[in-house]
């Protein structure tokens, strides 16, 4: 599977109905953005099953605030529309191979746990 375009018109029917989505943020001056680019989208091929999206910062720049993206590029992971992974910077091909293992093998019983708890800690806080 290529790579979707991810905008706010799209963002969470990806979430829900996909269970793996890989999200990177991106724009079209950032050379580290552009270098990564054929890795996430190799990656899209290797691992049909899981989506993998791009979100263009530049023209999704509400989508970009909400997620707190201040640096790119920027993957972000979500597995059952709850987000597992978040990091700036670009990734070999190995490192990204790893987080889709990794992702795969989550409890998510034990994820969704820690999500409602934290949920309910920063409702507290609030």
């Amino acid at each position: 599977m290529a790579t979707v375009t991810i905008t706010t018109d799209n963002l969470d029917e990806t979430l829900t109905d996909n269970d793996i989505v890989f999200l990177d943020f991106w724009a079209e001056w950032c050379h580290p953005c552009r270098n990564f680019a054929p890795i996430f989208e190799q990656a899209s091929e290797t691992y049909p099953e899981i989506t993998f999206g791009k979100v263009d910062t530049e023209d999704q720049q509400q989508l970009a605030g909400a997620a707190g993206i201040t640096s790119i590029p920027t993957l972000m992971i979500f597995r059952g529309g709850i987000p597992v992974f978040s990091q700036a910077g670009a990734l070999p091909a190995s490192a990204l191979d790893s987080l889709v293992e990794q992702v795969r093998g989550l409890d998510m019983d034990e994820v969704r746990s820690a999500y409602a708890q934290a949920s309910e800690a920063d409702a507290d806080e609030n």
